[in-house]
């Protein structure tokens, strides 16, 4: 297959949801940043605009990032069809801007979260890996086996993402006593935060090259759906991928939204999964003040397997299968018309 690829020149809008206007003067490096970053998207509007006239297009494709502004006005100008795909339950700004002239809205959750018009948007879902998929009984215990841990015995998979979630360590850091007194955890503390968690190591015993005791760290894994498919119980993020990974292996999650991210989009992600009764959701700052609170959502549903099937269950009736089969679909029928 012959792909192109090629680099264009935008910026992004530097919002932070705990930033007051006296934050962003002291540190007005931000300010600054942003300034800059117009003159880029001017930059790229116009480096966009002749190459579109060049190669003209029969369809462009937006995710939502905010490289796609500058090539979105240009294709508005021009009149190129496009259409862009929102993975969270919130539209980004990018998003925001270009659907008026999109042809096609695709989404990644169901349309009632959102607010556009009826005769352009389509629930496609979100493309992911095939490697998750929900796991049986018998390969549950296995996984949990192949990872060094006692496959009788429940396991809390603990992740922030590949980065790692520092209010998430902190917390698993004060509460890890007494989680390993009912259950093994798995961290995935990410590869920024890895170095300040290990102290954490003293609860992770190996003896020839096995795994003695029922606590694991790693930074990062590239086999996550191994990971989740062991998991009786995943900590994570609300991140639109990971969310969508854990729905297609219907798991049972505790929820914890990072708040200072622009939009609030995990926020809303995770409000709307709770709306339905299909996560548990922790806050951020409130579990950052009191770890206690991760502790006896946990426990809570380690006790109540109904209650974490019936999570599992409503979660999975987020995913629409085939999501890039429909999502191509989408494309090309725009590219025909």
């Amino acid at each position: 297959m012959d792909l192109r690829i090629r680099k264009t020149v935008a910026g992004k809008l530097r919002r932070y949801t705990h930033f007051t206007f006296v934050t962003y003067l002291k540190n007005f490096d931000v300010v600054l940043k942003n300034i800059r970053d117009v003159f880029k998207n001017i930059f790229g509007f116009f480096q966009s605009f002749f190459r579109l006239i060049v190669n003209r297009p029969d369809v462009i494709f937006f995710k939502g990032g905010y490289v796609c502004l500058p090539v979105g006005m240009a294709a508005k100008i021009l009149r190129v069809p496009y259409v862009i795909h929102d993975s969270d339950a919130a539209p980004g700004l990018t998003n925001r801007l270009l659907a008026k002239r999109a042809t096609k809205i695709a989404t990644g959750m169901p349309l009632e979260y959102y607010s556009y018009p009826a005769d352009k948007a389509e629930w496609t879902g979100i493309p992911t890996s095939e490697d998750f998929k929900p796991v049986n009984a018998t390969k549950q215990k296995a996984l949990k086996k192949e990872l060094g841990f006692d496959s009788d015995k429940p396991l809390l998979v603990v992740t922030g993402g590949s980065l790692g979630a520092e209010n998430i360590n902190l917390a698993i850091r004060e509460i890890l006593p007494q989680l390993l007194k009912f259950t093994s955890v798995m961290l995935v503390a990410g590869r920024e935060r890895y170095p300040e968690m290990m102290d954490l190591k003293e609860y992770e015993k190996w003896e020839d090259g096995e795994l003695v005791s029922n606590f694991r760290m790693v930074q990062f894994s590239s086999e996550m759906h191994k990971l989740f498919g062991a998991a009786d119980i995943v900590v994570s993020r609300a991140g639109a991928s990971t969310m969508t990974e854990l729905s297609s292996m219907a798991k049972t999650v505790i929820m914890v939204p990072n708040e200072k991210l622009p939009g609030f989009h995990q926020v809303k992600n995770a409000r709307a999964y709770e709306k339905a009764n299909a996560v548990v959701v922790v806050e951020d700052n409130e579990m950052h003040k009191k770890p206690e609170l991760l502790l006896d959502a946990i426990r809570k549903l380690s006790k109540n397997s109904d209650k974490s099937a019936e999570l599992a269950k409503n979660l999975r009736s987020f995913i629409k299968d085939n999501a890039a089969e429909n999502l191509a679909n989408t494309i090309i029928s725009v590219a025909k018309n």
